[in-house]
This record gives structure tokens, sequence and C-alpha cells, in this order.
């Protein structure tokens, strides 16, 4: 049977497990234009496993067709199923493989088959051949951001063992620490979090320096495992970092930065300082927490102030 046959076969399988209700959810979910069968990931899993133990002789050849024939057909599964059975067979991979992870990587178009691809099969492959490490400084620097994310992805494994190339990491992060991009950020800080479970007081020192720099997303999740009193003065230092630049900012800048003026020409600027920092935070827990704060001391001061008068009345 030839590997386009195989990857027909596995489609028809896949799609008589899913449903119609699942795969209308799973596509708005992930936002994507592929094809959905509906069908769950254990069960595909479990799909590509009764696969490969039916193939117990499978070569590297075998392998590399099916998996392109399985990712060339626009089809959310048959694409799951193509990752799911390289980390399958990840043994029978070679260092020249990575040309197609690298492809698969650029066109996945979602994190769902990225994440997979670059923990677990480039990531293995890498600990494996360490000559790919060139290919990870190289992805770290292109302009596609899955790949750039994967390039961070690839080094987890070890790092959450408490191991790994730590010093690798710190220049892809230190180099996409400002960036806009959330899957960006929040690869960082992934990364981070799960290395500070076994070396927390090297995470925490890595960060102390670049809490100015860090977004929240990556900063929040970075410092999940520290300690607490560790980890409310890095995230003081990001606030009180944010303040300070607020603070200095010229008015034409604060207008740009969301003042009613810059928006409605003619309209007065009465935005304070603090009331745009909360704008600006006003997904975070902290600033939330704030707001109670002040709604619980407004209560108290009128109840204060009703218990004076009352006090006054009847004197």
């Amino acid at each position: 049977m030839t590997a386009s046959a195989q990857a027909t076969a596995l489609k028809s399988e896949l799609r008589a497990l899913g449903t119609p209700q699942r795969a209308a959810s799973e596509r708005a979910y992930l936002k994507s234009d592929l094809e959905f069968t509906g069908t769950a990931v254990p069960a595909t899993r479990s799909v590509i496993k009764s696969w490969c133990r039916a193939r117990p002789g499978l070569t590297r050849g075998e392998l590399v067709a099916v998996t392109w024939a399985l990712w060339a057909r626009p089809v959310f599964e048959c694409r799951m199923a193509a990752v799911e059975l390289l980390d399958a067979r990840a043994a029978l991979l070679r260092a020249d493989d990575a040309v197609l992870i690298e492809h698969m990587l650029r066109t996945a178009g979602t994190w769902a088959l990225v994440d997979g691809l670059a923990e677990h099969v480039i990531g293995g492959l890498t600990e494996r051949c360490r000559e790919l490490a060139t290919t990870l400084d190289r992805w770290a620097r292109d302009d596609d951001f899955w790949l750039r994310r994967s390039a961070m992805l690839a080094l987890l494994r070890p790092l959450r063992r408490g191991e790994g190339d730590f010093e690798r990491f710190s220049r892809y992060a230190d180099q996409m620490l400002e960036e806009k991009e959330f899957f960006i950020r929040k690869a960082i800080g992934w990364v981070l979090r799960d290395t500070a479970k076994r070396r927390p007081e090297m995470i925490a020192a890595w960060l102390a320096p670049r809490a100015h720099r860090a977004s929240g997303v990556t900063l929040r999740e970075a410092v999940r495992p520290l300690p607490a009193g560790v980890r409310e003065r890095l995230l003081a230092a990001r606030r009180g970092s944010l303040s300070g630049a607020l603070r200095h900012r010229p008015p034409a800048a604060r207008n740009r930065a969301g003042g009613a003026s810059s928006r409605y020409p003619g309209a007065q600027s009465t935005r304070s300082a603090s009331h745009l920092r909360r704008r600006r935070c006003s997904h975070c827990r902290l600033v939330q927490a704030c707001r109670a704060t002040t709604t619980m001391r407004m209560t108290l001061e009128i109840a204060c102030q009703r218990i004076l008068e009352r006090g006054s009345s009847q004197s």
C-alpha cells in the first residue's frame, strides 16, 4: 500500500471517530481554515499507536513518506496524526529530518500543532543530534514567530528535568523579551516557569534585571513556582518600572497611549496617570484587587461618616 493510500485509510478511520459538533467547536476555538473531523486527540493518538503496532518493521523512509502524505491533507486531525506519528517513532528520525519538521512548523498555523512538534519531536531530536543547535539558532532569528517559539520550546524537556542548555534559551529569550506577539511572550514564560520548578534561584536571578522589560504575560507565568516573597518583589519591580515610565512620558505620548484627546479631537484630557495605568493593566489580578480594596475603603469611610452624623444628631 502506498503512503498516500495509508494516509487516506487513516483519515477515514479518524473521521469515523469524530462528531460534527466537536468539529465545529474545535474549528471555532482554533480559528483555523482547516477541515476538522471532530476527533479527540486521545482517539487520534490511539489510532496512530495501533497503526504503529501493526508495523513493527516500519522504516524511516516509510515513516517520512506517510507523515508527508498525512500533512498534505488540509484536515486538522490528519496533521495531528502526522505529529503523533513522528513522536511515536522518533527513534527513526535523523538530523536531516529537521527539514520536514521545519516545513510542518511553517505551515501549521496553530499552537495545537506547533507545540507538539517543537517540544516533543524537534526537542527530542535535538537532544540526540547536537548539531541541530545551529538550526535552532537560525529559527530563533526567523521572521516566522512559530519558528521562534519552536526554538525555545525545543529546549524545554531537558530544562524541565533540571538539565539542558539554559544559556542558549537565555539568549533566545533575551532577544525576544520585548516582542508584542502573545505566543512568544507565553512561550518565554512557560519555559521559565517549568525551569523554575527545579532551579528557582537561577530563574529569580535571571528575571531580576529583566523584570522591567518582560511583558505581564511572561512575568506572571514565570514567577508562579517562585516563593511568594520573591514573586511579589519581581512583580512589584515591573509595576514600578511601568509607573516610572508613564510619569516621565510627555503629554503627547500619554495621549497616544490612550488619552481621550488623542481619540476625540477637542476633548479635554482629564485622565490621570493612575487611570492610565489601570487601563493598561485592567487584565491584571493585582489591579482588580486594588479596585476591591478601594471600594472597601470607600464603604468604610461612608459608614464612619454616618456614625459620626448619627452621634452629632443625638447630642
